[in-house]
This record gives structure tokens, C-alpha cells and sequence, in this order.
């Protein structure tokens, strides 16, 4: 268990809490952490449903850009833990309900748009500004969320799209005041627990087999071209221009 979350069980229902200040920036040994948790809590037969949400000022700002810049070659390492964390949600033998509230940013597009249910805090944020960071990834994960067209717009201009603008979208299953979110993520997984177990998970892998195309390989062709961004000089600029908190230079 890494000190970046914890998790429990409780009458059939996982919570896993990701607590890292300032941002819920996670690097690449917590990324592998959090998916290998995720795995066990899917296997676990006491695990109905699981929560994943987030303390302190927003979901998740994605990777730690800090560590990247500091060490360029660990991006294969956080490909790792972000391509393992996002599949074993999906993947997850139980729905996986994600609230969110504050920045939903990189990587946490990529648990939301993995996620089965989404209860978004009014003050939620969505954006992907993966190209202002020097890398590539999320797009597909950010797809199923955001029509095509959409997605394309966020992508390019690394914009942001609150929560009440995001629901004529529909992803959000609920949008709830900050200190609601986690009783009303609760109230949905109570539902869920209380169907057969069995059952629960035969649909989960059922749902899974009729989405339109693989999640995890259109992922990973993304992950391609991260790889191809970080040996370029402009994604370096971009990682250095964020730690030393100024606008990148091209």
C-alpha cells in the first residue's frame, strides 16, 4: 500500500481514497501501487463494488511532472503504472463508481473515462493538457466521456470543461455539492452490493465484451507517441517551463 491512498471494506464495498498534496500527483512507483490495489480489491470476493474518489483540492492532476523532468527516462516506467491503473478499472471484476470534485487532469481522465459510473462535485473541472506537458495519452480514455469532436477541441487547446457544462455530455451519472460526493458515491454502491454478487460480475465482464473497440489498445497506441513526444526538445521545454512555473518558449 503506498502513502499516496488507502483503502477499505465495508458491508461489500471497496473505497479507495487518493491523498497526495498538494495535487494528487502521483509518480511512477504510486501509479503501480494504486493499479496493483485496484486488482486485488476487483479479486477479492467480500468486494462487491468499489469507490474510487479523492481528498484535498481537486481528483487527480495526472503524473508527477516534477519527477519526469528530473528523470526523462521513468516516462516508460509511468506509461507503466498509468496503462496498468486505467486497465485494472476497466478491467476491474466489480463496477468501479469514480466521484470526483476540483481538477480532473491527465491521469484522472483516464480512471473517470475507465470508470463504469461517474458522480461529479459542481466544482469538478475536466481538461487533458497533455500536449502543454510535453506528452501524448488519454484521448481514448477521454472519448468516453466527451464526443469525438470534443475531445479533439479539449485536446488541442488543453481547455477546461466545468461539471454542469459537461452534463449534456451524460457521463455523469450525478452532480452533487463538494461535501455530498461521498455519501451520494456510497448510496450507488449500496445499490450495487446489494444485487447477487455473481451476477454483478458476470455483467461487468459482459459490458466490457460489447464496448466498441479495445480501450487498452487504443491506449497504448497513444502511449506511442508519448514516447515519441519525450524524445523531442519542445516536450522537454514544456516539463522545465512547468517546474520553473513560467510560459514555455518554441
Amino acid at each position: 500500500m503506498s502513502n499516496a491512498f488507502t483503502s477499505q471494506i465495508k458491508d461489500g464495498i471497496a473505497e479507495l481514497v487518493i491523498c497526495k498534496p498538494p495535487v494528487n500527483a502521483l509518480d511512477s512507483n504510486e501509479w503501480l501501487s494504486l493499479a496493483a490495489t485496484i486488482d486485488e480489491l476487483g479479486a477479492n470476493p467480500e468486494v462487491r463494488v468499489l469507490i474510487i474518489r479523492s481528498e484535498g483540492r481537486g481528483f487527480c492532476a495526472g503524473v508527477d511532472i516534477k519527477e519526469l523532468d528530473a528523470h526523462p527516462e521513468r516516462i516508460v516506467k509511468v506509461n507503466a503504472g498509468n496503462y496498468a491503473t486505467f486497465k485494472a478499472i476497466h478491467r476491474c471484476q466489480v463496477p468501479v463508481i469514480v466521484g470526483v470534485h476540483g481538477f480532473v487532469l491527465g491521469g484522472g481522465i483516464g480512471m473517470t473515462g475507465a470508470a463504469d459510473i461517474v458522480v461529479a462535485s459542481r466544482c469538478a473541472t475536466f481538461a487533458l493538457p497533455e500536449v502543454d506537458r510535453g506528452a501524448m495519452g488519454g484521448g481514448a480514455h477521454l472519448q468516453r466521456l466527451f464526443p469525438v469532436q470534443k475531445v479533439r477541441y479539449m485536446f488541442f487547446t488543453g481547455e477546461t470543461v466545468t461539471a454542469p457544462d459537461a452534463m449534456q455530455y451524460g457521463f455523469i451519472e450525478q452532480l452533487v455539492e463538494r461535501d455530498e460526493l461521498p455519501a451520494a458515491t456510497r448510496a450507488i454502491a449500496e445499490k450495487i452490493a446489494a444485487k447477487s454478487p455473481a451476477m454483478i460480475r458476470i455483467a461487468k465482464e459482459a459490458l466490457n465484451g460489447i464496448e466498441d473497440g479495445n480501450l487498452e489498445d487504443k491506449y497504448r497506441w497513444e502511449q506511442g507517441f508519448t514516447l515519441e513526444a519525450y524524445t523531442m526538445p519542445d516536450s522537454a521545454e514544456t516539463r522545465r517551463a512547468f517546474v520553473e512555473k513560467r510560459d514555455a518558449s518554441f
